[in-house]
């Protein structure tokens, strides 16, 4: 089979190549999934670079997320059958034309569901759900600050946070892209390139807001903690910008907010049940057509690099896809 391999790690695409590798078996509790499509994320370029928190030895074949059909099961199986339509995922692997995942790992699709949104939807909405519900606890009628409200985990956040019934405020760099965000359901729509804190105030009437959804860090995480309201949560979701944002402690104390870290696939780790009701409850959305993945591209596993590039240059809108059997 053809998989995209990481051969070294490098700080950028230089070591990705497309190559024929062995196919693998399933061992038992394990399902071989022809891949049809898998979603690009941020963690997937990190480990390549060495930088994620996970950091697997080359040669490996990255891939977070991805949806295809049930083509093998090994003893023990008993969930799914060979033709079955499924998403899910692990550390790697996604990026090939069959992976091997644990069958715990992997959720039956739902009817209304492509295999194209299926594979963009687990980790975005999983890290959405942790942060907003678990993390944030957010509550209908609290307004909602999503920084990055461009990329998958953004737009992810948004469409969640407007089905718990929260006001919306997006933030990107681009206008263009905003309008995007604005089409799919933000209430507002803010570029940070010419600061936000004054227009955050002004929309929540000076009290700031609620809960702060931020991914990107650096100068975006200091401005933030300037509109935020008493009793707020900030949410620490990530730093694409670049830079570790730093915080002396008065400043949280005096003005009543907490500082949250999140990770989504650790805290189904360490709270295994809660994992689990996690997982259910954002196939539950899906089945019922309340969320929806943004996806904005799709290429070939020959192109791959070019997906890659779409998410480092800040081009992508939403969710971009491999689609390694295309």
């Amino acid at each position: 089979m053809k998989a995209l391999v990481c051969t070294e790690i490098t700080n950028d695409a230089s070591a990705l190549e497309v190559m024929d590798v062995e196919t693998p078996d399933p061992a038992p509790g394990e399902v071989r999934v022809r891949v049809e499509a898998a979603s690009v994320n941020f963690p997937d370029i990190l480990m390549c670079k060495g930088e994620y928190q996970f950091k697997p030895e080359p040669p490996f074949t990255p891939g977070m997320d991805l949806a295809g059909v049930v083509d093998a099961v090994g003893e023990g199986v008993a969930k799914f059958q060979p033709g079955a339509r499924v998403a899910g995922g692990a550390k790697t692997g996604g990026f090939a034309q069959y992976s091997v995942l644990s069958e715990a790992a992997l959720t039956p699709i739902p009817a209304a569901f492509s295999f194209e949104q299926a594979a963009a939807y687990p980790a975005a909405y999983l890290t959405a759900y942790v942060s907003l519900v678990r993390r944030a606890n957010l509550q209908p009628g609290e307004t909602l600050l999503v920084h990055g409200a461009t990329g998958g985990v953004g737009m992810a956040a948004v469409d969640l946070g407007k089905q718990l019934g929260a006001t919306v405020i997006a933030t990107s760099a681009s206008d263009e892209k905003l309008q995007k965000v604005v089409d799919y359901g933000a209430d507002y729509a803010l570029n940070v390139t010419q600061g936000f804190k004054d227009r955050v105030k002004a929309l929540t009437g000076g009290k700031g807001a609620d809960v702060i959804y931020d991914p990107v860090g650096g100068d975006v995480f200091d401005e933030s903690t300037r509109c935020i309201a008493f009793d707020g949560r900030l949410l620490v979701i990530g730093f694409t910008s670049g830079r570790i944002a730093q915080i002396n402690t008065n400043i949280p104390l005096i003005k009543g907010f907490s500082v949250v870290g999140v990770r989504a696939g650790e805290y189904g780790r360490r709270f295994p049940e809660k994992g689990r009701e996690n997982m259910e409850a954002i196939w539950k959305l899906a089945a019922e057509g309340k969320t929806r993945p943004y996806i904005c591209a799709e290429f070939p596993l020959a192109e791959a690099t070019k997906a890659f590039d779409m998410l480092t240059s800040r081009q992508a809108v939403g969710k971009v896809l491999i689609r390694p059997n295309m």
